[in-house]
C-alpha cells in the first residue's frame, strides 16, 4: 500500500481517533486528500497510521487549552469520542453532553466557519431506555443548540468490521454449533460497515451542513432480525450447520444483574440492566425521513460481504480461530 500523506488539503479535527471507528476515520480522510489532526490522551503509534503525517494535540476532551489548540484554523471538525460504557448517567452525561457541548463551543469560537459533524448513535432516538442514550441524545441538543445550521448529527446503527472488539462476540456464538439467539424474533436492527461510515463522513464533511440530524446504515434500511444476523455470521466463520436456539430473557437478564452490581462497586461494565434495555428494543431500523440525503453515497458492504471481510481480519490478527472440519 502506497503511503498516504495527510499534509495538504482541508484541515480536519478529529476526535476519538484513536478508537474503532475512528482508526479506520482517519486513514480515509488522509486518502482524500486532507490534512487530519487528532486529539489523544496517549502515544498516537499505531500500525493503521505507520504511513500518514498527523498533526497530533495532547489532551482530552475535558482541557479547554487542548481543544483550542485542536479546532484552530480547521475547516471541519469530526467528534467521534464518547463513552460507551460508565458506572452511572452522570458519568456518561460528563463525556457525551458537557464535553460534546465544551468542544462545539470552542469550535465556535475558534472556527466559526468549521462545519463540525457529530457523530452519534441511533442510539439516542430513544433516550429512556439507558443513561447511555440519554446522553448521547443531550449531546445532538447541544451541538445544535450551540451551532445551528453550522453543525451536522449523524446517527450510526450498530457498526461493525475489521478491528472490532465489541461485536467480536456475535462471530464468536456463531461458530458453535448450537448458536443462541438474542431478542424477540419480531425485533430488527440495522447495521453499516466502518468502511462505508467512514466514507460517508468524509462525503459529509466537504458537504454544506445541515443544521439537522440524519441516520445511516448499509442497503438494508428495514434492518435485519437477531436470526438473520447470526445465521449470516455463521456462514462467514464456515459454520455450516449451526443449530439456532433463542436464548432465554433470564439467562440475559442474570448477566445484566451482574454489570450492574460491578457498577456499584466502580466497574463501568458493557452488559447491564439499561443495555439490555438497548438491546431488546424491537425497533432500530431507519424511518425514510430520518435517512440520510445531499451526499452521494452509497454502502458498498452488503451483510454478507461485510461480515466475510471482518471474519478475514479476525482470523488474520488471531482474534477467531479458524472452524473444524465438519
Amino acid at each position: 500500500m502506497p503511503p498516504l500523506k495527510a499534509d495538504a488539503g482541508p484541515l480536519v479535527a478529529v476526535t476519538g481517533a484513536t478508537g474503532f471507528v475512528g482508526r479506520h476515520l482517519v486513514r480515509e480522510l488522509a486518502a482524500c486528500g486532507m490534512r487530519v489532526r487528532i486529539l489523544t490522551r496517549r502515544d498516537p503509534v499505531n500500525s493503521w497510521w505507520r504511513d500518514l503525517a498527523l498533526e497530533v494535540v495532547p489532551g482530552s476532551l475535558n482541557d479547554a487549552s487542548a481543544l483550542r489548540q485542536l479546532v484552530a484554523g480547521t475547516d471541519a471538525v469530526v467528534h467521534g469520542a464518547g463513552l460507551i460504557k460508565a458506572v452511572d448517567t452522570a458519568q456518561f452525561m460528563a463525556v457525551n453532553r458537557d464535553a460534546t457541548r465544551a468542544l462545539a463551543e470552542a469550535t465556535r469560537r475558534g472556527a466559526p466557519a468549521a462545519h463540525f459533524l457529530h457523530i452519534s448513535s441511533l442510539a439516542a432516538r430513544e433516550p429512556t431506555l439507558s443513561g447511555y442514550a440519554a446522553s448521547k441524545h443531550a449531546g445532538e441538543h447541544a451541538v445544535l443548540e450551540v451551532l445551528g445550521a453550522g453543525a451536522t448529527v449523524l446517527r450510526p446503527p450498530a457498526v461493525y468490521g475489521p478491528g472490532d472488539a465489541e461485536t467480536l462476540i456475535f462471530f464468536r456464538v456463531a461458530s458453535h454449533r448450537r448458536v443462541w439467539v438474542p431478542g424477540s424474533t419480531a425485533a430488527r436492527t440495522a447495521l453499516i460497515h466502518v468502511s462505508d461510515l467512514v466514507a460517508a463522513i468524509g462525503k459529509l464533511i466537504r458537504a454544506v451542513p445541515s443544521g439537522r440530524v440524519h441516520a445511516i446504515s448499509d442497503e438494508r434500511s428495514s434492518g435485519y432480525s437477531w436470526h438473520e444476523i447470526l445465521a449470516t455470521a455463521a456462514q462467514a466463520v464456515g459454520n455450516r450447520a449451526p443449530k439456532f436456539r433463542s436464548l432465554p430473557r433470564m439467562a440475559l437478564a442474570a448477566a445484566a444483574l451482574g454489570g450492574d452490581l460491578g457498577r456499584r462497586f466502580g466497574y463501568a461494565n458493557m452488559l447491564t440492566s439499561e443495555k439490555l434495555r438497548e438491546l431488546m428494543h424491537p425497533n432500530w431500523t431507519l424511518a425514510a425521513e430520518e435517512q440520510l440525503t445531499g451526499v452521494d453515497w452509497r454502502p458498498r458492504y452488503s451483510l454478507q460481504s461485510g461480515f466475510g471481510t471482518t471474519v478475514a481480519w479476525y482470523r488474520q490478527a488471531g482474534w477467531l480461530a479458524d472452524m473444524p472440519a465438519q
